[in-house]
C-alpha cells in the first residue's frame, strides 16, 4: 500500500500550502469572512496546532546557553546582541512564514498589522500575548483623551485590551485579523521561547502595511500597571518610534525546505 502525500510531505510544507489556499483572497478590513475562508482557516489552525519544534529542527534553548540563541542568566540578553531573531521560511505575495526566537526577558513591543491576518504558534517556551483592537469612534466617546501637548494628540489611538494570555507548545495558535486582536505585545516568560508566525499579506510599507509601535497610556501615568490586564478595558495608545531596546536579527532556518 502506497503512503499518501501527507505521509511523505513535511508538516511545514503542508502548512505553507494551506496558508497559500487560505489567504489567496482573504476578507478585507470590515468585511465578514465567508464560509470558504473560515473552512480553510480552520484547516490551517489544525495544522498549526500539530506542528512542534522538532518538525522545524529547532532545539529549545536554555537561559544559561552561551550559544548565539542563548543568554547568560544574570542579564536579559547580551549587550549588542539582538533580543529577538527571525528565521525566514518562505514568502509569497499572499503570506510570509517564519520563526521568531525571543531570548529570556525579551519582548516584541506592542505593534500593529495593518490590514493583515496572522497565526502564531509557540514551538517551545512560554509567551504572554496581550491583544488590542483599535476603536474607531468619534471624539466625545466614553473616555476623554489624556491631557497631552497638541503635537502629541495626533499620535493617540483609542483602543481596547481584548485579552492577555500565556501560550506554550501545548496551546492552540493565537489568531489575529484586520479587525480583531490586530495589535499585540509578545513577552518571553520564564526563559527563551520561539514561535512560528504567519502573516497575510506580508508587511509592505509601499502598500500601506508598515509596522507601527505603541505604548499604553494608563488613566493616570503611574497607576497600577496590573490595571491594564483587565479584559475589554478601553485604553489610549500612543504611537511611538521603534523602542531602542528592541531590534530583530536573523538566523538560518534549519528545518525542511518549503516549495510553493
Amino acid at each position: 500500500m502506497m503512503p499518501d502525500d501527507s505521509d511523505m510531505t513535511s508538516i511545514v510544507q503542508r502548512i505553507a500550502r494551506q496558508a497559500l489556499v487560505t489567504f489567496r483572497s482573504p476578507p478585507r478590513v470590515g468585511e465578514d469572512a465567508g464560509k470558504s475562508f473560515l473552512e480553510n482557516q480552520s484547516k490551517l489552525k489544525s495544522l498549526m496546532t500539530e506542528v512542534r519544534a522538532a518538525d522545524l529542527k529547532l532545539v529549545p534553548r536554555r537561559a544559561d546557553d552561551s550559544s548565539p540563541g542563548g543568554v547568560l542568566p544574570a542579564v536579559p540578553y547580551h549587550h549588542g546582541a539582538p533580543p529577538v531573531t527571525y528565521m525566514h521560511i518562505c514568502e509569497t505575495d499572499q503570506f510570509s512564514m517564519g520563526v521568531f526566537l525571543l531570548k529570556s526577558g525579551a519582548s516584541i513591543p506592542l505593534h500593529d498589522h495593518p490590514g493583515m491576518h496572522g497565526v502564531l504558534k509557540v514551538m517551545y517556551g512560554k509567551v504572554r500575548i496581550s491583544c488590542f483592537d483599535r476603536l474607531e469612534r468619534p471624539a466625545g466617546g466614553t473616555q476623554a483623551a489624556p491631557p497631552l501637548p497638541a503635537a502629541q494628540l495626533g499620535a493617540l489611538r483609542r483602543s481596547v485590551l481584548r485579552s492577555t494570555g500565556e501560550y506554550t507548545e501545548e496551546s492552540g495558535p493565537c489568531v489575529l485579523s484586520p479587525d480583531r486582536d490586530n495589535l499585540h505585545q509578545i513577552d518571553a516568560v520564564d526563559g527563551p521561547t520561539a514561535f512560528m508566525d504567519i502573516l497575510a499579506p506580508p508587511y509592505d510599507p509601499d502598500d500601506g502595511r508598515d509596522c507601527h509601535y505603541y505604548r499604553v497610556l494608563t488613566d493616570a501615568e503611574g497607576k497600577d500597571p496590573e490595571h491594564k490586564e483587565q479584559k475589554e478595558k478601553e485604553v489610549w495608545l500612543m504611537e511611538i518610534s521603534q523602542p531602542p531596546d528592541f531590534w530583530c536579527g536573523g538566523e538560518p532556518y534549519p528545518g525542511p525546505e518549503v516549495s510553493l
